[in-house]
């Protein structure tokens, strides 16, 4: 019979003995599944991936609501300072951005042919999905044709 591991106390009975052998098959078995998920490349690889496509898919997730919460934010400024320049601009000025506006309005229906009248009609309304960035640019166009107007002017 082989020398026993010195840190195991010997068996005393045929009992022990047998438990001890079972305790050491079952601690071999464990060794050999451990060895054998650590050899297994294609199985490791795939867990890898998938741990990779989970991490993706949440970075993804919260660059989405973080554009959302900047674009959301940027509208917000966007109306605010339309509203503003709308604010400080002389009646004058909006009276006569207004007459100018309708004057175009009426040449553009007079001239302009269907099909392109059609496409303009689905721009507006595509404007009108996206209100506080078209009252931006209207109020910068209103300051704009009041500096040219007043620069006529003088």
């Amino acid at each position: 019979m082989t020398q026993p591991p010195h840190d195991e106390p010997t068996a005393q009975s045929p009992e022990e003995l047998r438990e001890q052998v079972e305790h050491t098959r079952r601690e071999l078995g464990e060794t050999v599944e451990a060895l054998a998920a650590k050899t297994d490349v294609k199985a490791r690889a795939q867990e890898k991936a998938t741990q990779a496509r989970e991490q993706a898919a949440s970075m993804a997730g919260q660059a989405r609501e973080q554009a959302a919460s900047v674009a959301g934010q940027a509208k917000a400024k966007a109306a605010e300072v339309a509203q503003q320049v709308q604010e400080k601009l002389p009646e004058p000025v909006r009276d006569k951005a207004a007459q100018a506006a309708s004057q175009a309005g009426r040449m553009w229906h007079e001239k302009a042919p269907e099909p392109v009248r059609e496409k303009a009609a689905r721009s507006a309304k595509a404007a009108g999905d996206n209100r506080a960035l078209l009252l931006a640019g209207a109020g910068a166009g209103v300051v704009f044709l009041w500096l040219a107007l007043r620069r006529r002017d003088h």
